[in-house]
């Protein structure tokens, strides 16, 4: 394998059972991939500024791809962006603000904004996912782009809020499943993927010289689009019979790999 760039998906992936941070093994090994100019991506739903505090070791030798790809950084520089059209995202959280306990997240470049139904999401968000976080009284009064707008139905979105919403909005904005709680919407050519190629592109690289490891459907673009992509062993059964590469441990691929150097 003549490896350039390892790219891994966070929640499921390099993190596990809600966990919060990441394993000091991984630190270790980015930066022996660094050492040997191989460059490491975090790629995630999560936003920019908590993906920096997740790899504070490490944060100015990575690179990330954010909010499922609507904005991708390296070296604190914007690499590429993709934004959901405003008033369709007005209509869109308006549905969501109407629709039972359902808590609205509104993604910005450095802030998530919410209009929390229960006090304890904007508290979740801040204090244990580690967000930045700003409460707003009305969304038309946020005057930044709108990376991502994401549904958190805690009895679980794909069985209760997944069909109304995709059903309405999947022909006008590209909607995934993120987690268990979480349902996801994004610039219609918005993904992992693409944003990958648009990476590769800017350090003129080709995707045959790229890992990736992601277990969601937020995560397929990236997966197939990737050389080598792998799927965690967790995932469902339409993840991994996208591609031959399987594994358990992020940690332990990439440990197996630095020894063939």
């Amino acid at each position: 394998m003549n490896i350039k760039l390892i790219a891994s998906d966070l929640d499921g992936t390099l993190l596990h059972n809600g966990a919060q941070e990441v394993s000091s093994e991984i630190i270790t090994y980015i930066k022996e991939l660094t050492k040997h100019g191989i460059l490491f991506v975090a790629t995630s739903g999560r936003q920019y500024a908590n993906l920096r505090r997740l790899f504070a070791p490490v944060q100015n030798d990575i690179a990330y791809i954010c909010e499922n790809g609507a904005l991708v950084m390296y070296q604190d520089q914007i690499i590429s962006k993709s934004c959901i059209d405003r008033e369709t995202g007005l209509q869109l959280m308006e549905d969501i603000l109407a629709t039972g306990s359902c808590e609205l997240l509104l993604s910005g470049q450095s802030t998530a904004y919410v209009q929390p139904k229960n006090p304890y999401f904007a508290y979740f968000l801040e204090h244990v996912v580690h967000n930045s976080v700003t409460i707003v009284e009305d969304f038309h009064s946020v005057d930044e782009p709108f990376y991502k707008i994401s549904i958190c139905d805690e009895t679980g979105v794909a069985e209760n809020s997944a069909p109304f919403f995709i059903d309405k909005w999947s022909t006008t904005l590209k909607t995934t499943i993120s987690g268990f709680e979480w349902l996801d919407f994004n610039h219609p050519d918005t993904n992992k993927g693409n944003s990958l190629c648009a990476l590769c592109n800017h350090l003129q690289i080709t995707t045959d010289h790229v890992m990736a490891f992601g277990d969601n459907y937020n995560d397929i673009e990236m997966l197939t689009t990737a050389k080598y992509g792998y799927a965690m062993e967790n995932a469902h059964d339409d993840i991994k019979k996208l591609t031959p590469y399987h594994t358990s441990s992020v940690e332990q691929t990439i440990y197996d790999f630095l020894k063939t150097l």
